[in-house]
């Protein structure tokens, strides 16, 4: 067929006829039950006044401190076509009783109106960094139609602005979803409704509110109850919660897809080889196939989270050598594992970003991962973990042991519940070499970046920055990023 019939009998599917608008005004009034001030039409969703584009609706949401009314007139300089908004206004709008509520409402319409397939993520650690290489993967074949929620949207606000934003006519939708108390996932995951759901781990996070590991996959295990009819639950096989969650899925009606070492794994390593780039080169069981690959971002962890990511496009219907093509070109996320090249004396430090979240089990990780990495020196930059309750004097005083591990030759302790770990260290614990680690503990970024400045890089230093984002540890990454070359 020579490309003017292709062009003439373009479009193929139903979906493609629909306008090249997001939402239309009757669209967005009838979705939510509200009433439009006239005909419009919007390109895309949007809540914070700051980030809005051209032809952006904008969201006027109430919170505990914040009216989103009050930003109305800065979204429609910023570009907005129109505003969702509790009061009437000059421009473009549909009057509703509860902005909060029509979000969710928007959310709920755009998943009833799309037949493309959805993937929905959780767990303790990685969720982020799966959900961006799943999403990958449908991008590579699906010729503009995958969508993802950007960021970390994964909660009571960020699900609902995601699945809104997604257009009619996607293939494949990837949403994560994250919570802190019990409950929470049940109610994302009844909008989200996944055809396929993921959880990547279970660690202790969020421990201060739930009290138990077995409480955090029973919260964890609430993205089943969303399930459509026939979906697949996809499960860490080397768990020990593994039997918990395969019951709670299995209890759901769904099928089990579990991911791992493990012999019972349906997606199971078969063997990981390191690579010249710092990945991995991977050889897997996919049921009855098998499929060698690479992983560009280094580390055991990325090896398993792999593993999740082949299970998730599987049980999709998706394609796995897109999946492996992509795994082997993504790079670290900002504050997840992105790296920089850093300008030093005698030449480069390697910095690498994992600023935005920490846990115990998310710690051991990249502190090996660092261990793994060579280099003249290593020095870890970690910030307190939150939300560990209790339990936080012991899991900051057990990094001294993963610290030790990874040959780190410096470290700096930023935040109160670091004092832990300092005592640890203060014991004059050997590292590999027979020396103690020196370390600095400080209040806060400011002090962390001044305490790095004086302890100096040099060329060859390999320099981990993490904790949890509240800390503000981001802040030494901009810092010393300035200097990429």
């Amino acid at each position: 067929m020579n490309a003017l019939l292709k062009t003439i009998r373009w479009p193929k599917q139903e979906s493609d006829r629909r306008g090249l608008a997001l939402w239309t005004a009757d669209e967005i009034a009838d979705a939510i039950g509200g009433v439009a001030s006239g005909p419009f039409q919007v390109a895309g969703v949007e809540m914070d006044s700051r980030d809005v584009r051209c032809g952006d609706l904008f969201f006027a949401l109430k919170g505990e401190t914040s009216d989103g009314h009050v930003y109305i007139e800065k979204a429609f300089a910023n570009g907005a076509a129109a505003a969702v908004v509790e009061r009437p206004i000059a421009q473009p709008h549909v009057l509703v009783e509860d902005t909060t509520e029509a979000l969710a409402l928007l959310a709920r319409a755009a998943r009833a109106r799309t037949t493309g397939k959805i993937v929905g993520v959780t767990g303790s650690v990685g969720k982020t960094g799966v959900k961006e290489a799943i999403f990958a993967a449908f991008e590579r074949t699906s010729q503009g139609k995958a969508h993802r929620s950007v960021r970390s949207y994964n909660n009571h606000v960020g699900v609902p602005l995601s699945l809104s934003r997604m257009p009619a006519s996607s293939s494949f939708a990837v949403f994560e979803m994250g919570m802190n108390h019990a409950g929470e996932i049940l109610d994302l995951t009844s909008q989200v409704r996944p055809h396929v759901a993921v959880i990547t781990t279970i660690a202790p996070a969020h421990i201060e509110n739930l009290g138990s590991e077995e409480a955090i996959a029973d919260a964890k295990a609430e993205i089943f109850t969303g399930l459509e009819p026939g979906g697949t639950a996809v499960i860490p096989a080397d768990s020990p919660h593994y039997e918990r969650l395969r019951s709670a899925a299995q209890a759901k009606g769904a099928r089990v897809l579990a991911f791992g070492r493990a012999d019972h794994a349906e997606v199971r390593l078969l063997d990981a080889v390191p690579v010249a780039n710092g990945g991995s080169l991977i050889t897997a069981a996919i049921e009855d196939k098998q499929l060698c690959y690479s992983v560009a971002e280094p580390g055991e962890h990325w090896i398993v989270n792999s593993l999740a990511v082949m299970a998730a496009v599987h049980a999709a219907g998706g394609d796995l050598g897109a999946a492996g093509l992509s795994l082997a070109e993504m790079g670290g996320l900002k504050g997840r594992g992105a790296r920089h090249r850093v300008r030093a004396p005698g030449g480069y430090a390697l910095l690498i970003d994992e600023s935005y979240n920490a846990n115990p089990a998310s710690m051991r990780a990249t502190l090996a991962q660092l261990g793994a990495t060579p280099a003249s020196r290593r020095i870890a930059v970690l910030g307190s973990m939150k939300e560990l309750g209790d339990f936080a004097p012991s899991f900051h005083a057990q990094l001294a042991e993963p610290l030790t591990g990874a040959s780190v030759d410096y470290a700096i302790l930023v935040g109160e519940e670091m004092t832990a770990l300092a005592r640890e260290l203060g014991k004059a614990q050997p590292n590999t070499l027979g020396n103690a680690i020196a370390y600095a503990h400080c209040e806060g970024p400011g002090d962390a970046i001044a305490a790095l400045e004086e302890f100096g890089l040099t060329g060859g230093d390999a320099v981990l920055v993490k904790g949890s984002n509240s800390v503000g540890l981001g802040r030494v990454v901009a810092h010393f990023a300035t200097r990429e070359g």
